[in-house]
């Protein structure tokens, strides 16, 4: 089984910018979030743990996963966004409010990492890493995750790009016969909302 978990808060999420790959460690309540989320998945005994190389998903696994053997993997890192990282979200430019109005039929602004681009290399995570009955522990961050998701939801449309996902959600997805089933959310958000 696939747990797949976006990183506790930051002090950057806390101040709604745009964080993308710049490295900021959790705060207080993003290690508290990861506790929780530790005690929510305390019955999973997780036989691999992946995590992007970002200090605030590597220390959200640890937490979750302190005895599991950790991978780095930068194909999990978060979507670059070039110019515009460090952004407040209340003072985005026009091309940006553009893009995130509606993720399928705009394309990302220059200097930003396209959408396709994250499927992409979240599928080649998935198919080199992921392809076992083992529980994995997938430690992201939010559009990143979504991208995974879109992966293992071929049909979807796009739906994830829009989906909110808060920190510490979760979603989990089986292997089995061969392919993934449809990701189901577990924990909806840091308050975790168990669904």
């Amino acid at each position: 089984m696939l747990y797949i978990v976006r990183h506790g808060q930051t002090d950057l999420n806390s101040r709604n910018v745009l964080q993308g790959r710049s490295d900021h460690p959790l705060n207080p309540k993003g290690e508290e979030q990861a506790r929780e989320i530790g005690d929510v998945l305390s019955d999973v005994r997780f036989d691999r743990v992946f995590s992007s190389p970002l200090k605030r998903a590597v220390r959200t696994a640890e937490i979750i996963a302190p005895y599991a053997p950790m991978t780095i993997d930068e194909r999990l890192i978060e979507m670059e966004y070039g110019p515009y990282e460090g952004l407040g979200l209340d003072s985005l430019p026009a091309e940006v409010l553009e893009f995130f109005s509606d993720f399928v039929n705009n394309s990302a602004p220059k200097g930003m990492e396209p959408l396709p681009d994250i499927v992409s290399r979240a599928g080649s995570f998935i198919e080199e890493r992921c392809r076992t009955d083992e529980d994995i522990l997938i430690s992201t961050h939010a559009i990143a995750m979504k991208g995974i998701l879109e992966y293992l939801t071929p049909d979807s449309n796009g739906s994830y790009w829009s989906k909110y996902i808060g920190n510490c959600s979760v979603y989990t997805a089986e292997y089995r016969d061969r392919g993934f089933t449809v990701p189901k959310e577990l924990v909806r958000d840091s308050y975790q909302n168990r669904l």
